[in-house]
């Protein structure tokens, strides 16, 4: 017999007074909201069984399916009704032990949710995860999994846990087909009985695929290797795989501190991007995501959870990635050596959620898979959505935000989220003012467009026990120089089945 199974229905509408609907009406939901306005509907079922009798093994699964009417508007003003149906979540888990086999298509691992309800969404703009925020729909493929393993001989003060596995991004692409390799390391030290603190090193790589300028990208056993151990190309691959590491690859390194108090807990995390070797070597400091949490063990206060944010990403290890070598440099160098006897690396210009040869980069279905606050091209005049997302068109930025969560009268779950933003676009595409890119650090007096993104959601239980009943509830607006400024609303019910 199944250890527990739920069995859910959501049906919602979403009208705004823009074109689209405001940021937090669509941001961090796995793309399953209408971005114009419309109706979604979500059917889905969870499952999970532990095997008893001293059997370690375990089972979960799951299966989501949804349907979402979109309403754009045509080109003579009104609004036209696009249907369309995905695949939310499809996947089958079986484990022992420490050890998991996931195969399918599962959302990400958030944290920092609302009154302990992971259906009003997390209170921290990237859910904990600076590289993957839960902001898109989830990658088939294969995750091979450790969960937390003491180390030996700590006596039980360490241990450690990570992730392995292959996906393929199903998208309309500017390189169509792109594989995706994924692998998690993560350190866990319990510093005192109150106080943990983990290392987590996130690295991904998009390889292989149909180029419009490359052709077919070489799927090697060769060319898999040099992407799992971060080579370069071999003469085969393209001039840019050979200068750096073979297809698009990035990550993110995540340092964080848990504390437990006497009903209460605490988190802080510096969250870092990196897009290549100088990020690693955390060249590219002070960016990154600092979330700071506070939350209380009784999920029934008035208020029940706090996320307070900064959010820094205009460094990039610098304004410059390389310069011409001297005279004197090239005097002890091999001009044989080719593009490295002419220019000396400085790692800046780090360029995240980008990438040259991979153009869509960072993005899946249009949407930004990391930290939605990097918007995808297209976003400021009003082009995204028509035809191939390249990528983003603004990843230097400087963020406050501030996410509350409990249950008002101790009974409705809401949660409140207040953003502000400083946008500068790219280096070499700023959005407003001069470049600073090739320029000396603070020599430019660089011109930010500021954005003010709000959203008010939550539910009202009608029915509860075994058959759960509730109505939804959201209220959005955006106000700024990015977005357009507007307004929206969703009200819907939910039902679940226990």
């Amino acid at each position: 017999m199944l250890d527990s199974l739920l069995i859910s229905l959501w049906m919602a509408g979403a009208v705004g007074s823009g074109a689209n609907l405001p940021f937090w009406a669509t941001t961090g939901q796995f793309d399953r909201m209408p971005v114009h306005g419309g109706a979604v509907s979500l059917v889905s079922a969870e499952l999970s069984h532990n095997f008893g009798n001293g059997n370690d093994w375990f089972v979960n699964g799951g299966a989501a399916f949804a349907g979402r009417m979109d309403l754009p508007h045509g080109e003579d003003g009104r609004r036209t009704a696009d249907f369309s149906a995905m695949v939310d979540e499809l996947y089958a888990e079986v484990g022992w032990k420490m050890l998991s086999l996931n195969v399918g298509m599962r959302h990400e691992d958030l944290d920092f949710f609302a009154a302990g309800s992971r259906d009003l969404g997390s209170l921290s703009v990237t859910g904990g995860r600076i590289i993957r925020s839960g902001n898109t729909r989830a990658i088939p493929g294969y995750e091979l999994r450790l969960y937390p393993l003491t180390v030996p001989f700590t006596g039980g003060k360490a241990e450690i846990y990570g992730a392995y596995g292959d996906y393929k991004m199903m998208d309309e692409r500017y390189v169509n087909g792109a594989l995706l390799h994924n692998m998690k390391a993560g350190l866990c030290v319990h510093i005192t009985s109150r106080l943990d603190f983990h290392f987590v090193l996130d690295h991904y790589a998009q390889w292989g695929g149909v180029s419009p300028v490359y052709g077919e990208m070489p799927l090697t056993l060769d060319n898999y290797f040099r992407v799992i151990t971060g080579r370069r190309a071999s003469s085969a691959g393209s001039t840019s795989d050979q200068i750096n590491v073979i297809g698009n690859q990035l990550g993110s390194e995540t340092f964080r501190f848990d504390w437990r108090g006497d009903g209460w807990k605490a988190s802080f995390l510096h969250d870092i991007p990196y897009e290549d070797g100088s990020g690693m070597g955390f060249q590219n400091f002070p960016d990154g995501v600092n979330t700071l949490w506070l939350g209380w063990d009784d999920k029934d206060r008035w208020i029940t959870d706090i996320a307070l944010e900064f959010i820094y990403t205009r460094w990039q290890s610098g304004p410059r990635h390389e310069r011409p070598t001297t005279d004197e440099e090239k005097a002890t160098m091999d001009p044989s050596i080719g593009y490295d006897y002419y220019r000396r690396i400085l790692g800046g210009v780090d360029n995240y959620f980008s990438n040259e040869e991979y153009c869509s980069a960072w993005t899946y279905f249009g949407r930004t898979i990391g930290l939605p606050l990097l918007y995808p091209k297209g976003t400021r005049d009003g082009t995204w959505g028509q035809g191939t997302t390249l990528g983003v068109e603004n990843n230097r930025i400087r963020a406050w935000h501030l996410g509350i969560g409990g249950r008002l009268f101790r009974r409705a779950p809401y949660r409140l989220m207040l953003t502000y933003s400083q946008n500068y676009g790219t280096y070499k595409i700023p959005y407003a003012g001069p470049s600073a890119w090739n320029q000396d650090w603070g020599t430019v007096k660089e011109v930010p467009l500021n954005q003010f993104s709000a959203c008010l959601n939550g539910e009202v239980p009608l029915i509860s026990g075994y058959f759960g009943l509730a109505l939804r509830y959201g209220l959005y607006a955006d106000l700024g120089e990015v977005l357009e400024n507007s307004f929206g609303a969703m009200f819907g019910i939910a039902v679940n089945f226990y």
